[in-house]
């Protein structure tokens, strides 16, 4: 009976892992395709789509940097790099006070910041629209990182306080026997034990800000203003007929994605479970 049972458990847990690699090869596929097409020419590419590169050339990366890949580049980093400090640093203050300051109302407004997540930004596109050109900002990077800082605040906050709350308060109290202000146990206790969120926090951040595509295409209306994601847009329908270009420049909007994950991919989980258990 334990011998069925034993065998039973390996079927099991080899088919999982069948399960888990067939999804991983899945998820692997684009980008093989996207890494192995920008390294191919037109004809190869249509002629062996699946195959590796028989000649590797670097004549589409060429191609889609001349046609203001940097320029994209620069626009963007700057974009993500101003709203994902200013999230993070509003986010952090906010989840403090909600963590540290029992006042009253206080799960009422942090239910109500919570249900933000659920509003779509399609749906405040025409009033933001709206407000951005009565203050002259479009095609400004100001009105646009505003705008990412207010639509990323929602879930940053929820999860940093969540965090905080689970500092054991003891930490806390002591701290404050010692005679450390607020400020001090915030920035030289708090902050130091919340490396795992925080990092999360920016990784996530970093992906959706550089993601995006909507807001940046209608506030970013100078074409010295776009985006990666809104020039690759029209990289596309430009570079439509060259499918090496066009994936040349995929991958080049990719990579930076990747490398930030990769940064922060040891405190992703760990951030993510951060906080659900009391004193952990």
């Amino acid at each position: 009976m334990a011998k069925i049972s034993s065998t039973a458990g390996n079927v099991g847990s080899f088919g999982r892992y069948v399960i888990l690699v067939l999804f991983s090869i899945s998820a692997l596929i684009p980008g093989y395709i996207m890494l192995t097409g920008a390294l191919k020419t037109q004809e190869e590419f249509l002629s062996s789509p699946w195959s590796l590169p028989p000649h590797p050339t670097m004549t589409a990366f060429s191609t889609a940097i001349s046609a203001g890949l940097p320029g994209w580049f620069v626009n963007t980093l700057v974009i993500t790099a101003g709203s994902v400090a200013g999230v993070m640093v509003l986010a952090a203050l906010a989840g403090w006070g909600f963590a540290y300051w029992r006042f009253r109302g206080r799960e009422t407004l942090l239910g109500l910041i919570v249900s933000l997540m659920v509003v779509p930004p399609v749906v405040l596109l025409i009033p933001l629209f709206q407000f951005g050109a009565q203050l002259g900002w479009i095609s400004t990077f100001r009105i646009l990182i505003i705008i990412y800082v207010g639509l990323m605040l929602p879930f940053s906050i929820y999860l940093l306080a969540n965090f905080f709350s689970a500092i054991p308060n003891s930490l806390l109290e002591a701290a404050q026997i010692d005679g450390a202000s607020t400020v001090t146990i915030f920035r030289r206790i708090v902050l130091p034990l919340s490396g795992p969120p925080i990092a999360t926090l920016v990784v996530v951040n970093i992906l959706w800000a550089w993601n995006e595509l909507l807001l940046a295409l209608v506030f970013l209306q100078d074409p010295e203003k776009h985006t990666l994601m809104v020039g690759v847009a029209s990289f596309r329908g430009r570079y439509s007929l060259d499918v090496p270009t066009v994936m040349a420049g995929m991958t080049l909007v990719t990579v930076p994605l990747v490398i930030a994950y990769l940064f922060g991919q040891r405190y992703f989980i760990q951030g993510l479970t951060a906080g659900g258990v009391k004193g952990e």
